[in-house]
This record gives C-alpha cells, structure tokens and sequence, in this order.
C-alpha cells in the first residue's frame, strides 16, 4: 500500500473514527483502526462492535492495500507531524512506513483483512435532515438520558417518526426531555433506541451548516448516519421505551410565563446553597405575579424573586436545581411556559408558542 495525503486532511480523519476505537478490550484488532486503500479511495474505519465510524479521505492512492494499526500510536504521531504531504506506506510484512518532509516512522501493523467489518446496510430510502437541526435536537435531549444501565433502554434516546414527525426523546426516571421537527418528506413511522455514546459522538461530528444534510438509514438492528464525508453504523438498543407520551397532561392548576434567562440565572445562585446535597432542593413560591426561589441549608440561606405572567393558583413546590439548570440552558427562547397541577405531580415546560419541545420533570416533597 501506498497512499498520500494532506496531514490535515489525514489528522482529521483519525480524530473521526478514533471516537469508535475500542480501549476496554483484549482484543488487540479492536484497538486499531483501519487503513483501506482501494479503487483510488482511501478511508479509515474504527468499530468497537457497538458504535462503527468510516472516514473518507482527500489522496493519492499509488498503491493499493490494508493494514490495521495500534490507534493511539497512529493518532499521536500524525499529530506531531508537520503540515505537509504525508506518504504511508505498508510492505508485505505489515509494517508501516509513515514518510512527512524529514520525518520517519516505522511501526507494525496487523493484517487489513483480520479487521472486523462495519456492518453492510442496505441504503433504502433514507430520511433526510440538515445537519445544524440534527445537532439541535440531540443538544436539547441527551442530558436527561440515564447514566446507570439499572434499565439499559433507558441509557439510550428515542428516535420516533410518527405522523410525519421526528420526536427525540430521553428518560432518566426523573425527567423526559422531547424535541420534535416536522419533516419536509413523507417516511414511514418507525420507532428505535439509539445508544447515548453514539448520539454524543455523532453530535461532535454534525456541522452547523443548515443546508447540508445528514441521510439515515434504519434496519432492524442497526442505524447509519451518513454526512459529509463520513459513514457512522451502530447497534440500536433492544427493550420497551417508556409510553412518554401518556405521562404528559394538558390539564393544569397553575400556568407561569417567564424571561428564560432570568430564570436559569436565579436558580443557578439558589444552586449554590443546595448543591451538597440532593436531600436540599431548591423551592418555588409561586404567588401573584411573583416567583420566589429559594433554598435553605447548612451552607446558608438564598432567596430570589422573579416577575411573571401566571394563570391559576397560588403554589409551593421544590425540585432538585440541576435537572432545571439542564432544560434550561439548552432552550433558545427568551420566554418558557411551566405548568404545574400541585406540588406532588411533575412540572412541564414547553415552548409558548411552536411545542417544538417539551421537558417533564418530577418535584421533591418538601418536609
């Protein structure tokens, strides 16, 4: 094999699929990535059987061939090399030879063809979405997904056509975070779970461009992203979703209106007397036209008055102050809309105007 390219363009690459390298294996193939010269393309590929990356590469293909070599090694000597054309070549006995101006490497590689594949999808019709609002709608969801894998469904996030809508949601037991774009083309309703590790890292690799398009593909078991110029295949999650949707009400005793920013600056401040402990929430008052936030622990006491629009009745409640501070921080709108039924039952905030997201979160009782 022979192959050059920009050192940039071969830095680039290796950043991309290095995020599917494996580093809690003994299994050594899976700790590489794969270098692929052929039919004058050259692509790597990393897979650690859950999450598959390929990248393709701007080169000169003088030589066809394969080789999978050690990640971290690769990755930390095309680092250092210096910005110019970079030569790789492979002789028969998988050994690498990287050539950048006055810079020599050679290192061992392992067979390309004991490389364990991406898995082959069919590429259907493929649902088409822009980039920037792809990246969006993982940003406004995947912090409420559960970290512990007590219910591993649960540690992944909802990607659900219905009705000619994409709904994305996540649920940790304690909140449910949605966020819903209308599509331009008609699909098919369809329902899957998607890993939490491989939505982070496809939202890494999303551009904000909004006229340049992501296309996925669904199978039974797998899902694949393709933009730009990279293909990423993972494994879905297999179990039950919880019904989401049955658990939001349009019924409420108490309806606020409030400047976003306001809000989130508030509880941040009350946040730092209650952050020690989980047991010492932050409360609301909500009375006239006023909320007060406040909270009251061994650090200290805090208390916060903020002006409102409100419908309905007066109301005591207290919630843990990071699962606001998350909702809270990833919402563009100046004005939110929170609805309460009583002190016990969860809040929902919602955009006022379009409901292009929803988030629900569960209170604490207060002693």
């Amino acid at each position: 094999m022979h192959v050059v390219c920009q050192k940039e363009d071969l830095l680039n690459g290796v950043n991309t699929v290095l995020k599917a390298v494996s580093t809690r294996t003994t299994l050594s193939i899976l700790q590489c990535i794969l270098l692929d010269a052929h039919d004058e393309e050259f692509k790597m590929i990393g897979n650690d059987l859950e999450l598959g990356i390929e990248s393709s590469l701007k080169s000169t293909v003088i030589e066809p061939g394969s080789i999978a070599i050690d990640a971290r090694i690769f990755s930390e000597i095309v680092k250092k090399l210096p910005n110019s054309d970079v030569h790789i070549k492979v002789d028969d006995h998988q050994l690498m030879t990287i050539i950048c101006e006055k810079s020599e490497f050679n290192i061992p590689g392992q067979p390309g063809n004991e490389f364990i594949q991406l898995p082959q999808i069919t590429k259907n019709k493929p649902l088409l979405i822009s980039q920037n609002v792809l990246k969006e709608m993982i940003h406004q969801t995947i912090f409420s997904i559960a970290i512990e894998e007590i219910r591993p469904i649960l540690t992944g996030e909802l990607f659900e056509i219905k009705d000619n809508y994409l709904n994305i949601v996540s649920v940790d037991g304690y909140r449910v975070s949605i966020r819903q774009k209308e599509l331009d083309q008609s699909f098919d309703n369809i329902s899957v779970v998607i890993p939490g590790k491989t939505l982070s890292e496809i939202q890494k690799i999303l551009g904000n461009n909004v006229d340049t398009e992501v296309a996925i593909y669904f199978t039974d078991k797998h899902i694949l992203f393709e933009m730009n110029s990279s293909i990423i295949v993972s494994r879905l999650l297999e179990g039950d979703f919880p019904k989401y949707d049955q658990i939001f009400s349009s019924d409420y005793e108490t309806l606020i209106k409030v400047d976003r920013k306001m809000m989130l600056q508030s509880i941040e401040r009350a946040a730092l007397i209650a952050r020690e402990s989980k047991k010492s929430p932050i409360k609301f008052q909500i009375s006239g036209s006023t909320l007060a936030i406040s909270s009251n622990t061994d650090l200290g006491k805090v208390h916060e008055e903020i002006d409102i629009k409100r419908e309905g009745k007066d109301l005591e409640i207290a919630f843990n102050p990071r699962y606001l501070i998350d909702a809270l921080k990833v919402i563009e709108n100046e004005e939110i809309q929170l609805t309460f039924t009583s002190s016990l039952n969860p809040c929902i905030i919602k955009d006022p105007v379009e409901e292009k997201y929803k988030y629900l979160i569960l209170p604490i009782r207060l002693n």
